[in-house]
């Protein structure tokens, strides 16, 4: 189809990258003010002891924190990827 058409002359590869934008957004937007302090936090590279004692929690406050973190950005478990890397990236790449 051409321009000429009503074609489109938008890249499908930046296409493709505003909808995955627009997903890890919509992700983000999911997570409890909390859960947006616990993955800032996380962005540092703090283990679950420094995430709750910069946000003066129990560790198992964190890791219910993180579970659920990890659940609303769909980031099932795999032996393939770093689920913790992957939220991070997402948190971070929204910004």
């Amino acid at each position: 189809m051409s321009i000429a058409h009503n074609g489109s002359v938008i890249d499908p590869a930046l296409m493709e990258a505003l909808v995955a934008q627009a997903r890890r957004e919509d992700s983000l937007a999911e997570l409890t003010a909390r859960e947006l302090e616990v993955l800032a936090v996380m962005a540092e590279g703090r283990s679950n002891l420094g995430i709750a004692t910069r946000l003066v929690i129990t560790e198992g406050a964190v890791e219910k924190h993180v579970r659920s973190i990890l659940s609303k950005l769909n980031l099932p478990a795999t032996e393939a990827d770093h689920r913790r890397v992957l939220a991070v990236l997402t948190f971070l790449g929204a910004r």
